[in-house]
């Protein structure tokens, strides 16, 4: 249970600041209430892999770029 107000605008602050969308927000708030700690890990455990997923593309993403200017300057494009 979430001891005050304050406390859960802390949580709340952080979970949106960490990327949850309301729906991750309601479950985990949920999962607290009904005191499934497990529940909570593993739904901040996905949202934390789906993050690092976005995290490989995106530096594929600039690799690909990377060497696209490096081949301009080189003049091999």
């Amino acid at each position: 249970m979430i001891d005050s107000k304050e406390d859960y605008l802390l949580l709340l602050r952080n979970l949106k600041d960490a990327g949850c969308n309301e729906e991750t927000i309601n479950k985990y708030f949920q999962f607290k209430k009904e005191g499934r700690q497990k529940e909570q890990y593993r739904l901040l455990s996905f949202h934390r892999a789906q993050l690092l997923d976005k995290i490989h593309t995106d530096q594929k993403m600039i690799d690909c770029l990377d060497y696209l200017i490096y081949s301009m300057k080189n003049k091999k494009i």
